[in-house]
């Protein structure tokens, strides 16, 4: 059966979802000069390519297509067909992503999918013959075949439009001209890499089919595309949310307010996702089984699926969560940033603040007063574009690490982008920043020593497989005073700090660090007190607030902003204006890890997951009043999925576990290396392509140590100290 939101109507119009709408209120006029605003902003913002790179786009896939399928010919020849079967030979190029999504901007890639028939081999066929025929080509750049990937590539310039072309082969001898990949059946007799390399079309067609307008979901989507970017919570890989997290969030959006305009959908998203109580699942549609033994993200029958904090699942089958990589550090930042935009969205209700302000870019490097720097460097161009998507893909690993060893009293940071020192070849540097998470109660000069958490990280990230010498990295702590002018725009420091529309008060204290500034090496231990930056600071206030929805004692805790001590709002009383040292991500209380985590005894169905459909129409028709969005939001979250917190030893079994069955293919650019066994046990990544496809990162794999490439240095451990200081409160006093 299909998904209990179909072919339900309500009023003359079909419903899309699992539940009812919200809301079924139009847009006001206020509301119509609003999005005409919007996008006008967007627009400036370079966001829409012109007509002829458009033009050139749709040429470019025209010729990809006609390629592909004198390729198909070529190979059925070889292969000795007759002449019939030769001129019945076809193959197919399907686009996904965000070019599919209609989202994309100026001189972004194409996502782009072979599909071929089942003597069409991948080995041979798709990276030997049709890598030849490309090679050959004048219009063919950069052409750079990733055959052992997770999800094997090509990548290539093609008359200057950058390609990411995947394959798959299904068990068909002629592939249709109007084949539907979205169908179920282009699944049967397919191997692991073909289910995987579809998985992105049929995500994609799922989304636009499931969105009751595709033009304001493609409004909206781009807005929260900007937005995520320019707040820095725009990466998969970095453990926030990548290109289709933000589409199936927003869709759900669309879903629930079907007739609104993009002005009212973006403040809605910020609305409904800063109550959203997590670890509860996003879906655009119920998880069906599917008749072809797939595993599903289903946290009854997988245990492992219990521990996702942020679950957001794919519509199309088999349905995975495709955001597994988010951390608790990582969710407290983009929790947040939702609230920073709810009370700038209600502002701007009040014309108190615009879109530039809602847009405003986020000052990493004045938000902390201690860092963490990753170095990467390597001896050539290949090895370091090796190098560094090997690194980029663990980084992850150094959060949870961190929060693990200090119980998840100190939060990280990660950038979500590297930063290259132009003055030294073949190198770049990441950085984290740290902070003392909020309502932790320690004592003065309690000091927390990362070095076996660093050590632990190095000596996982130095098994890579494929290590040359001069691949090396470096991870060393520095102040605020001490990050280097080349992360700053034009390599020059600012003299003062970045004016700021919009300040709200930091969930996170700051911490003293104590040891050598230098990288891994040993020195006298230091104590950095900088304080914080309360005072130097004014908040707007918002004349609303007392209506927020954040004051719902059935949501999550408000989760700050980076960079000064600040509070959150009690689960208490409404009114209440005190700050509670109880931060949470999940809503359940593990007494044993093994105990399935749903409540009042719910049927084993497949629906299980899925909240109840009761009817939101008396809440919606009620008002459009923010207590009646509240109610019915509430009503949507019932539902039997509990999760629990990972302890710190179930931690070590999960991040050892591959997680393969749960890579989903992202819009947003990157392609993490493979990871396989080498003939020796060790880890090995055959991708030196970065920068294609996002991926969603396979779990840690530890492996033996390597013979025949090179050890990690020896060299002394690192002193990484984090010193927890006291704050002044509100009222000038040391909490």
């Amino acid at each position: 059966m299909g998904s209990p939101g179909f072919n339900h109507r309500n009023n003359g119009q079909q419903r899309l979802g699992i539940t009812e709408p919200i809301s079924l209120g139009g847009p006001t006029e206020e509301d119509v000069i609003k999005t005409r605003e919007l996008e006008k902003h967007l627009h400036d913002a370079g966001l829409y390519e012109s007509q002829e790179e458009a033009v050139s786009r749709e040429e470019v896939l025209g010729r990809l297509d006609q390629i592909v399928k004198i390729w198909v010919k070529t190979i059925s020849r070889a292969k000795g067909m007759n002449d019939e079967h030769v001129h019945q030979a076809n193959a197919k190029i399907f686009t996904f992503g965000s070019y599919r999504l209609g989202v994309h901007g100026p001189g972004a890639d194409i996502d782009t999918l072979c599909v071929g028939p089942t003597y069409a081999t991948r080995e041979e066929d798709f990276f030997g013959e049709l890598y030849r025929m490309l090679s050959e080509m004048s219009e063919v750049t950069e052409l750079h075949p990733v055959p052992d990937a997770h999800v094997p590539i090509m990548g290539f310039k093609f008359n200057g439009v950058s390609i990411d072309l995947l394959y798959a082969k299904l068990a068909l001898y002629v592939i249709p001209e109007d084949l539907d990949v979205s169908q179920d059946g282009v699944l049967h007799g397919a191997d692991e890499q073909t289910v995987r390399s579809l998985n992105g079309c049929r995500v994609t067609d799922r989304i636009l089919r499931l969105v009751p307008s595709i033009q304001n979901f493609r409004t909206t989507l781009r807005c929260m595309r900007l937005w995520a970017k320019r707040r820095g919570v725009y990466s998969n890989v970095a453990g926030f949310l990548g290109g289709i997290n933000w589409a199936l969030l927003v869709a759900r959006i669309c879903q629930l307010y079907p007739n609104a305009l993009p002005n009212m959908l973006v403040s809605r998203f910020f609305r409904v996702y800063t109550q959203w109580r997590w670890p509860n699942p996003v879906m655009l549609c119920a998880i069906e089984d599917g008749s072809l033994g797939l595993q599903i993200w289903d946290p009854r029958r997988n245990p492992r699926d219990r521990y996702h904090l942020m679950p957001i699942i794919t519509p199309a089958y088999p349905c995975m969560n495709s955001s597994y990589n988010v951390s608790s550090s990582t969710l407290r930042i983009m929790l947040d940033e939702f609230q920073r935009g709810n009370e700038i969205c209600e502002a701007m209700e009040g014309n108190k603040a615009d879109w530039d302000t809602l847009f405003e870019s986020y000052a990493f490097f004045e938000a902390y007063k201690n860092y963490l720097q990753i170095d990467i460097s390597a001896a050539n161009a290949g090895g370091f574009r090796k190098w560094k998507g090997w690194v980029e893909s663990r980084l992850r690993q150094l959060t949870l690490k961190i929060e693990r060893q200090t119980y998840e009293m100190l939060q990280c940071h990660p950038h979500p982008s590297d930063f290259p020192d132009k003055s030294k070849p073949y190198h770049s540097s990441y950085f984290m920043g740290l902070g003392r998470k909020q309502g932790v109660q320690v004592k003065e000069g309690v000091q927390f020593d990362l070095s076996t958490a660093v050590d632990d990280f190095k000596v996982a990230v130095c098994q890579y497989g494929l290590r040359e010498v001069g691949m090396e990295i470096r991870v060393s702590h520095v102040k605020r005073k001490e990050i280097p002018n080349f992360v700053f725009p034009g390599g020059v420091r600012p003299s003062r700090p970045s004016k700021v529309s919009w300040i709200r008060k930091r969930p996170h204290s700051e911490v003293e660090v104590s040891g050598s500034t230098q990288p891994d090496s040993f020195g006298e231990d230091k104590t950095v007190s900088d304080g914080a930056d309360s005072g130097k600071r004014r908040k707007l206030v918002n004349d609303n607030r007392e209506t927020d929805l954040r004051h719902d004692k059935s949501m999550q805790p408000c989760i700050g902003e980076v960079g000064e001590a600040s509070t959150t709002f009690s689960n208490g009383s409404p009114s209440s204006g005190k700050c509670e040292n109880n931060v949470g991500v999940t809503t359940g209380k593990i007494e044993n890890p093994a105990h399935t985590p749903y409540q009042n005894d719910q049927a084993e169905v497949l629906s299980r997951c899925d909240p109840p459909i009761n009817s939101l129409s008396v809440a919606a028709d009620a008002s459009n009043s923010k207590e009646a969005e509240k109610l019915a939001l509430e009503k949507i979250m019932v539902g039997p999925y509990v999760s629990h917190q990972a302890l710190p030893e179930e931690l070590d079994e999960l991040e050892d576990d591959s997680e393969e069955r749960h890579q989903v293919k992202d819009f947003s650019g990157n392609m993490e290396p493979s990871i396989e066994k080498s003939s020796n046990g060790a880890e090995t990544s055959s991708s030196s392509y970065h920068g294609g496809l996002e991926e969603l990162e396979p779990a840690e794999l530890m492996a033996p140590s390597m013979s025949g490439t090179p050890e990690p240095l020896a060299q002394k451990k690192p002193i990484i100290r984090l010193n927890f200081t006291s704050l002044p409160n509100a009222s000038g006093k040391s909490s």
